[in-house]
């Protein structure tokens, strides 16, 4: 498939052909679904934790004796049937990740960059450059009417133009090694340099 290359300015800049396999298959929502858990997983915390009976603060002290009461037998204060008593099988850190084959990882990367040129949300620029000042991006940003973006660029990304966008809200820059499925469905366009392009290629064969 073929498409216009712009610049930063919004004038155009030739054109670029674009692999049918990275960029013309039909979507899968199921494949994205994957691939997007699979990454949030990666991503939680997993610190989450709560005090078992060990660990509360009460006195291990007998309540009462153990026969003879009518009552239930206790041990002491920090037992689960309590409040403010231990936790019983309550969560306690780990980690939330799971395998996912990298196969199927480059395919979720695949079908994410198809839908995004499928919706006309893929815009290819010449480059990703800047002076560095954000004032300047800030405006070419908004005339070419990117709110929500994300901006691939290739091995690495221009220093002063990370430099100029990470203060502007709704950008996002990325390097090709960077890329992933999860911003790249998070934002409303999706924005790769020449390079980026030649970059995710030569990824994802």
């Amino acid at each position: 498939m073929k498409l216009d290359v712009i610049n930063l300015d919004g004038g155009k800049a030739g054109d670029i052909e674009l692999s049918e396999e990275l960029f013309g298959l039909e979507p899968r929502a199921d494949i994205l679904h994957r691939v997007v858990r699979w990454q949030r997983a990666a991503a939680q915390a997993g610190t989450h934790k709560v005090k078992t009976r060990s660990e509360t603060s009460y006195s291990t002290k007998k309540l009462y004796r153990q026969k003879g009461t009518g009552g239930a037998r206790h041990g002491d204060r920090n037992a689960p049937i309590y409040r403010k008593g231990g936790i019983y099988k309550g969560p306690t850190p780990r980690s939330h990740a799971h395998d996912l084959p990298k196969k199927f990882r480059k395919l979720g990367l695949r079908h994410a960059l198809s839908a995004k040129a499928k919706a006309g949300e893929l815009v290819v620029i010449e480059s990703a450059e800047s002076e560095g000042k954000t004032a300047a991006l800030a405006k070419q940003v908004k005339n070419l009417g990117w709110k929500r973006a994300l901006i691939i660029d290739g091995a690495a990304v221009n220093e002063g133009f990370a430099r100029a966008a990470r203060n502007i809200e709704g950008l996002d820059v990325l390097p090709t090694i960077g890329a992933n499925v999860y911003d790249i469905l998070k934002r409303d366009t999706l924005v790769i340099t020449k390079a980026g392009v030649e970059a995710l290629e030569a990824r994802l064969k």
